[in-house]
Order: C-alpha cells, then sequence, then structure tokens
C-alpha cells in the first residue's frame, strides 16, 4: 500500500504509539496516508478506537512477525 510517512512505534507501550500517531497526523495534509509500526498488543484496539473517535479513516490492518501494521489516512 501506498503511504506518505511512516511512524515507527516499535517498543512503545500504550498510550504512546496514539499519541505517537496523533502529532504525526497534525503534521500531515488531508488525504495522505500514515503507516504506523506497532509492537504493542493493544494498539490493534487503540487504533481503531483513535480512527472511529477523530474521523480519521483506518485503512487497513496487518500483523508480520510480531509487529502491528496501521495505514490511517489523514481527513
Amino acid at each position: 500500500m501506498n503511504f506518505d510517512k511512516e511512524l515507527n512505534a516499535r517498543g512503545l507501550s500504550c498510550p504512546l504509539p496514539i499519541v505517537k500517531t496523533k502529532k504525526a497526523l497534525a503534521d500531515m495534509a488531508t488525504g495522505q496516508v500514515l503507516k504506523v509500526i506497532a509492537t504493542d498488543v493493544g494498539a490493534v484496539k487503540d487504533m481503531q478506537a483513535f480512527a472511529d473517535q477523530t474521523g480519521h479513516t483506518l485503512v487497513a490492518t496487518a500483523e508480520e512477525n510480531g509487529e502491528f501494521i496501521f495505514f490511517m489516512k489523514k481527513k
């Protein structure tokens, strides 16, 4: 999937992956896609809740080798 910016949230525990995602999205233009890589299992639930609460779109999620990958489109 194409993305405009990548955020490495590996090793960060809740709520840091969400805090850093929010900050990264703030610096992006509407319609751009942020790729987030996290290792915290709680991030799976948190990213969907964050998208629901903020209006950003969680385009896709995946799990590879114990890492969770999210693609978030800025509203």
